[in-house]
Parts: C-alpha cells; structure tokens; sequence
C-alpha cells in the first residue's frame, strides 16, 4: 500500500506467465492492437499515436519531452511536487529554455498563476502534473487547455498515479501529450508507461529541425512498429504486453465509472480512519488524489522505525515522504487491485498497532472508516 508498484492482480500475472511468442507473429500484433485500443479508452481520447513505451513511468515522461522539445524550444513548466521537478529537469537536457512556477509541496497549482506566467510570452509546450506522486494531490485539468492557446502552446501532463484510479479524459481536456506508468492504478507490473499524442503533437513531432536526442524512445521510429507498418525498431517486451492487456482487460469489464468510484470510496474510508485516530492529512480536501494519500508523520515518531515495523509485524508496506515531505509525512496508496475494504482496514489497524507500541497515543479508526465503507 505504499506509492507503487501496487499489488498485482493474479489474473495479471497469470498472463505474464503466458509462453512468449515473437513480437511479429500475428497473434502477438493482435494483442498489441487491442493494447491501444483499451488504452484509448483509459486515457479518454481518439488519439491515433497511443501506445506502451517500454520503459517504466519516467521513460514515458522522457519520451514525450525529447519528441516535443528540440533546443531553443521554450517550455512552462509547473511543479508542486518532486515530479514536476523532474520534468524540467529533462525539458533542460532536451536543450529547451524553461521557465518554472511553483508551488509549495501539497498546495494545489494555480492556474492564475500559470495564466500569469504565460502572458504576452509564447511557449512551445506547458507541462504539469495531474496526479503529483509526491504529495497526493490531484490537478483539475480544466483550465490549462485555454492557457495552452494564449501562449501557443501543446499541453502535456504526467498522469502516471491518475490512469485507472481518476478520470484522465485527454480529449475532453485538450490535453496534447500524457504520459503514465503500468505500475500504479492498473496494476500491472512496472515496466512500461503508456503514452498518447494528440494529432498537433504528432504534426510538431514529425515537423523537427533536429533528430530527437534519443533514438530508442523516438516516436517517430517506433510508431512504425505499433503502427500498420509493422517496421522492427526493438524487441518489444511481449509478457509485459500480456500483462497489460489483462490489466486493461480487467479495468474496463469492471467500467472506469466503477473503478473510479471504488477509489472513491475507499479513499475517503481511508482518511477518515486516519483522522478518527488524530492523524493530520496536509492536502486539502479539495485537492485531494483519491488513489494515494498523504499523512503526517506524528511529532516524536521515528519514521523509518514505523514503516519497518509495519512490515516486518504486518507485512504491510507505505511509502515514506519525498522532498520536502521527506521524514514528514507518510504516502499510503490504494491503487487498482490493492484498493479494498480489506486494505483498508488492515493499514488502520495495522498502523494504529505499530503506534501505540511505538508510545503514540492514537483514537480507534475501525468505526469511522467502516461507517465511510458501510
């Protein structure tokens, strides 16, 4: 129950288990075909370029950057998070000028803030982060696509921790290039981080003055593969394939609407668990990311000791704080197949347990959190 990988459905890992065939036989272009048709509908769009990278969430991020960015490019990105951080990281390497706006860890971005940033500037691309892993905080995508406009910009976004678990809606949104992660609210194995590019990202792609930086994540190369042509660029990763296939096989039988609602719920039983044992939750209800959720550790408790009791008397795993939540605060996920009544209840009472042994007065979290999932 930690920020990912999450458990892994044994239907999931079944298909893994499948005998692998050759990444051209038939069977196997098949699956890879209904891959990205499934995808399509995760991400809520008719993105023709839709496809796994092989790579795990951050080689999804980076694939997208060095096929949209070339030097001299600008780039407006937004952090709030260790993640939006790391994208500006990689627009730089691309050669691109960026500008950055943040936000603290935990608060919400603000797109008055980007609007403002952006004004009378023309941008190449702004980027942001839907579902910042960091802090449990989720962005409300709504504004961006007009902002995007002003400044002539394509709008890309990481949504590796929303993709499953919350509503991406890439058409809806005006969202030109996303990227996630198998590993999170699919539940799937890590290992490779669908991609999808709006017809415009395709046309600023294709239309580069320079080669992209990176010749195994070049789009413009392995759509070949993925695409009617069927031309070799690598090996693809054929049990990885198997796996999602089945994870998406699994997310759509079930409806997005009810997955969604299932985290939903669960989320919410989660925190009022916490909150009913005087556990303070940083992000504001508002903003909240209904699969991952971020706690504050208690003043005099030892984080590491925690987490290592959690699973050495529990088996269960969270995750500790990243950047400034770092020794903070505490991340506990409720992804996909992980996202149970079950779970939920065992984290509470699990962590309740390693608490009051560690000397930390808490409140029983079993009677609101069962009222949330009643």
């Amino acid at each position: 129950m930690g920020p990912g990988p999450s458990d892994v459905d044994p239907a999931v890992l079944r298909a893994l288990s499948a005998p692998t065939i050759g990444h051209l036989d038939p069977a196997f272009l098949t699956i890879m075909d209904e891959v990205r048709a499934m995808l399509r509908a995760c991400f809520g769009t008719q993105n023709e370029l839709t496809m796994p990278m092989s790579g795990t969430g951050s080689a999804g991020m980076e694939t997208l950057l060095v096929n949209l960015l070339e030097p001299g490019d600008r780039a407006l990105i937004a952090q709030h998070g260790v993640f939006g951080g790391r994208m500006a990281e990689v627009a730089r390497r691309c050669g691109a000028e960026v500008e950055l706006v943040t936000e603290p860890f935990g608060q919400p971005l603000r797109p008055e803030v980007i609007a403002a940033a952006a004004e009378g500037k023309r941008f190449d691309l702004i980027a942001l982060v839907h579902a910042e892993t960091s802090t449990g905080v989720l962005t409300d995508l709504t504004p961006y696509r007009s902002i995007a406009n002003r400044c002539g910009a394509l709008l890309a976004i990481d949504c590796v921790t929303s993709l499953g678990g919350v509503p991406v809606e890439l058409d809806k949104h005006g969202v030109d290039a996303a990227y996630s992660g198998t590993q999170k609210c699919l539940s799937c194995p890590p290992g490779l981080s669908p991609v999808s590019l709006s017809p415009r990202a395709v046309a600023k792609m294709t239309s580069r003055d320079t080669q992209v930086q990176s010749w195994y994540l070049d789009l413009g190369l392995i759509a070949q593969y993925w695409g009617a042509e069927r031309a070799y660029h690598h090996t693809a990763p054929v049990n990885m394939i198997y796996a999602l296939h089945e994870a998406l096989r699994l997310a759509l039988d079930e409806t997005l609407t009810a997955r969604f609602a299932r985290h939903e719920k669960h989320a919410a039983a989660l925190r009022a668990g916490l909150q009913a044992m005087g556990l303070a939750l940083p992000v504001a209800e508002a903003h909240r990311l209904d699969p991952l959720t971020l706690v504050s550790i208690p003043a005099g408790v030892n984080d590491r000791a925690i987490r290592s009791e959690l699973i050495t008397r529990h088996g269960l795993e969270i995750g500790g704080g990243l950047g400034e939540f770092k020794g903070k605060a505490w991340r506990i996920g409720l992804m996909g197949s992980a996202c149970t009544a079950r779970n939920v209840l065992l984290c509470l009472s699990a962590l309740r347990d390693v608490l009051k042994r560690a000397g930390h007065a808490v409140g029983d979290p079993i009677p609101a959190a069962s009222a949330a999932l009643d």
